[in-house]
């Protein structure tokens, strides 16, 4: 019999970020390593990852990180983890070893700890073992891990949903599921995105007929903005472009790679005559697939909105197509971009997040995956705590009972032992990890509190010079503003500002010794003060004092 702990250093009331362990007596095995998109509050933060900390300190006890499926919200950490802890192993079905094998790649790291595995083939760890399940989902080979121990099997879903019209690498294999179920599930961890809705999720998240009518009805050129790999709704637009004359410009060479690498391994249906150079992107008869480089959602076509985008301009001929959801705390920076994009006269499409879904299980589907598994506990995953309570009471509807349902937030465990929840109060410490850039671990609050300073109310810079021996002010105080007020306009308060400084310097530089800490401090309290009580504004102050 063993001890198991269950827990997640992300993922938990949050979406995006999804990291979970599970822990069996001495074995710990990863499920996903995934990254959170940074809202609009987050100046500066491309991406938020999971801190993971624990999985350093208990790095010879891990057996590896088993990816679900191609997507950053499962993968995106995994180029910091490996820059750090190169040795570790990486599971992943073929196509998702692909798109990490890429992102390995451009980041200039090592590739020989990734592992290929099969559906419905074994990996045994000692008394434990990992068999891979096919589920659907928006991109190819997306699987569900199943992790047999002592006490019963586990089962971790990734994001999946129920539809019999998706075949090949998009199938669920519903057998597979069953099989598993019949041997004794101790838990089943499961996706809550979607739990509120009522119904399949199938057929509301296909988009093929709008975008045949988007097509057919839009003359010109047609922007088609997507999350990168949602291959499948990739895959619906090239079905209708298939028997049209229109070819297709891929506008980031993370998606295009990703797309030519689909064609090529035949788990995308296009012929790749139809897929042109940059040098046709302002081709009347084109579709310009737009997706992000591992940034905020909607960064690149930003960008082109702005005039920023060296290559493509937007105009009143052009129809722009939101294709994916605009994910809560998104709405402010979609909204901006709507509203240069009417000042151009460009045509907006935006598939509404209610009628065209995404690949994530509503409650039918979360009833029919408990059915399948027939789990003894139950633990929703992925998804704001909301969306847990959601799942929770969608369990209980399918016969499961209150006190074998767990819900916890980010570092908290649920311990088994002997195959029986004992809930023990213990937690795992957890943080996140802000990516700004190319850094990662340097941004932290009172940097994001200094970038929300300067955007509200701007810096001030005051400067001077004092002479080494007389302790005599030779130049300044001179001051400098950026995003505060307008110079020109202001002279008087600057004249004040210099005046209040010039004081506070001559106060303390009194004798032999000047006490460069109370200066910088005096001028910060007195000039932070004249400024609010002018402006009612606080800008960043910074002081220089140099001596000469």
């Amino acid at each position: 019999m063993s001890k198991i702990k269950i827990f997640s250093l992300g993922g938990l009331n949050e979406n995006g970020k999804n990291m979970y362990v599970i822990e069996v007596d001495k074995d710990i095995f990863v499920f996903d390593a995934g990254l959170k998109y940074a809202d609009d509050k987050m100046l500066g933060v491309d991406y938020i990852i999971p801190s993971y900390d624990y999985i350093k300190d208990n790095i010879k006890r891990v057996k590896g990180i088993f990816i679900t499926h191609g997507h950053d919200n499962q993968m995106g950490a995994l180029t910091e983890i490996v820059k750090e802890l190169p040795e570790i192993k990486i599971y992943a079905s073929a196509f998702t070893i692909e798109v990490i094998k890429d992102e390995f790649l451009s980041e200039n790291l090592s590739i020989k700890n990734l592992n290929v595995i099969k559906p419905h083939k074994k990996v045994s760890f000692g008394n434990n073992s990992i068999f891979p399940i096919s589920l659907t989902h928006t991109v190819p080979d997306a699987v569900g891990y199943v992790l047999y121990t002592p006490d019963g099997a586990i089962f971790y879903t990734g994001n999946f949903i129920f539809d019999s019209s998706m075949l090949g690498a998009y199938k669920t294999d519903i057998g597979k599921l069953a099989y598993v179920g019949k041997q004794g599930v101790l838990c089943l961890l499961s996706e809550s995105v979607y739990a509120y809705r009522k119904g399949y999720t199938s057929p509301y998240h296909r988009t093929g007929d709008i975008t045949s009518e988007i097509i057919n009805k839009n003359e010109g050129r047609i922007l088609y903005n997507v999350y990168q790999t949602q291959l499948y709704r990739i895959q619906e637009l090239f079905n209708v472009l298939k028997d049209t004359k229109r070819n297709v410009v891929i506008l980031g060479k993370r998606l295009e790679t990703v797309i030519l690498k689909a064609i090529d391994m035949k788990y995308v249906d296009f012929d790749k005559k139809k897929i042109k150079t940059i040098s046709h992107v302002n081709d009347k008869n084109i579709v310009v697939i737009i997706s992000d480089e591992r940034e905020k959602p909607f960064s690149n076509l930003k960008r082109i909105v702005r005039g920023y985008d060296k290559f493509i301009k937007i105009d009143e001929n052009d129809t722009v197509v939101f294709a994916s959801p605009i994910d809560d705390g998104m709405e402010r920076t979609a909204t901006k971009i709507f509203d240069i994009l009417s000042k151009v006269g460009a045509n907006i499409i935006e598939l509404s997040k209610k009628k065209y879904l995404s690949y994530h299980a509503s409650s039918e589907d979360l009833m029919l995956m408990i059915n399948l598994m027939n789990p003894k506990y139950y633990m929703p995953v992925i998804g704001e705590y909301r969306h847990m309570v959601e799942n929770k009471n969608v369990a209980k509807l399918a016969g499961m009972n209150d006190e074998n349902i767990i819900l916890k937030l980010n570092g908290q465990i649920a311990y088994f032992e002997n195959g029986k929840l004992i809930d023990n109060g213990k937690k795992i410490p957890v943080d996140d990890i802000l990516i700004d850039g190319l850094s990662a671990g340097d941004v932290g609050e009172l940097v994001i509190k200094d970038r929300e300073i300067l955007s509200d109310n701007g810096i001030v810079v005051i400067t001077a010079t004092i002479d080494k021996g007389t302790k005599e002010v030779l130049s300044g105080p001179e001051v400098l503003t950026r995003g505060f007020i307008y110079v020109k306009d202001n002279i008087d308060i600057i004249k004040e500002v210099k005046k209040i400084s010039m004081n506070v310097i001559k106060e303390h530089t009194k004798g032999s010794y000047v006490d460069f800490s109370k200066v910088k401090y005096g001028i910060r309290d007195k000039v932070g003060k004249y400024l609010y009580d002018e402006t009612e504004c606080k800008p960043m102050i910074l002081i220089v004092i140099g001596e000469a």
